[in-house]
């Protein structure tokens, strides 16, 4: 078995990534694939905590140009995110991966609170932790949480999993002639607007010098590659090699 590269990753899920082909809700079949995918990774000795998304169920910022009142959408979203923390504690703990949700949010009977020593504390011992309600703060993506997260727990790296394996100069299923960056720079990503990260989360990782990697989520085995140290994906990171 391959060992580990990174140490301790934080891996960023988008809501719609739970979704499947269905493009809304929770689909079963997915979530217990990439909780397999999870479970892989875990058995290698590698510390993973997961920030989950809630576009599958209500976005926030969707909602807030329909005339609802931003932070009120907002909170709506961070409750979105838990929803999601939920399902996927239960699929990992389905397979035998002890699992942990802290919400930012307080709500007691369904989460722990989040604690960072006692976050970490989980990590040591091997159990995944799922960080949900986002930050806690209203106007504040589930990106800026994944990337305020990982710094708080001292994560080597970033693992932001999509349906597309990287970024690429434009989208790559409406354009055939789009390019893939295989490396990029924080400044890249904030000089030419593309879509790895919003621009709060990018500018937290620069400024504290955490890799970002970008790859396909929905293919089998795409997270033991990138934990493993394979070139997959697009890696952003403070300067190109």
């Amino acid at each position: 078995m391959s060992s580990p590269y990174y140490r301790r990753v934080l891996l960023k899920l988008s809501g719609e990534a739970l979704a499947g082909d269905q493009g809304y809700g929770i689909d079963p079949g997915t979530l217990t694939a990439i909780a397999h995918e999870i479970k892989e990774v875990v058995d290698m000795g590698v510390e993973l905590a997961l920030v989950i998304g809630g576009g599958n169920i209500f976005r926030g910022l969707a909602a807030s140009s329909k005339g609802m009142d931003r932070a009120s959408a907002d909170y709506m979203g961070m409750l979105a995110t838990v929803i999601n923390s939920l399902a996927m504690q239960d699929a990992l703990e389905k397979i035998g991966v002890i699992t942990r949700v802290q919400s930012a949010i307080a709500m007691s009977e369904v989460a722990e609170p989040y604690i960072r020593r006692r976050a970490m504390r989980h990590l040591e011992k091997g159990r995944v932790v799922i960080f949900g309600a986002g930050t806690g703060n209203p106007y504040f993506t589930t990106d800026t949480a994944a990337s305020l997260r990982a710094m708080e727990i001292g994560a080597d790296v970033i693992l932001k999993g999509t349906k597309v394996d990287g970024v690429y100069t434009a989208d790559p299923k409406k354009d055939p002639t789009a390019v893939k960056f295989e490396q990029l720079t924080y400044i890249d990503v904030l000089g030419k607007g593309l879509q790895v990260m919003d621009a709060t989360a990018t500018s937290l990782c620069m400024d504290n010098n955490l890799p970002i990697v970008v790859f396909d989520i929905t293919t089998p085995g795409n997270v033991k590659r990138v934990v493993t140290g394979e070139p997959i994906g697009t890696i952003v990171r403070g300067e190109c090699s």
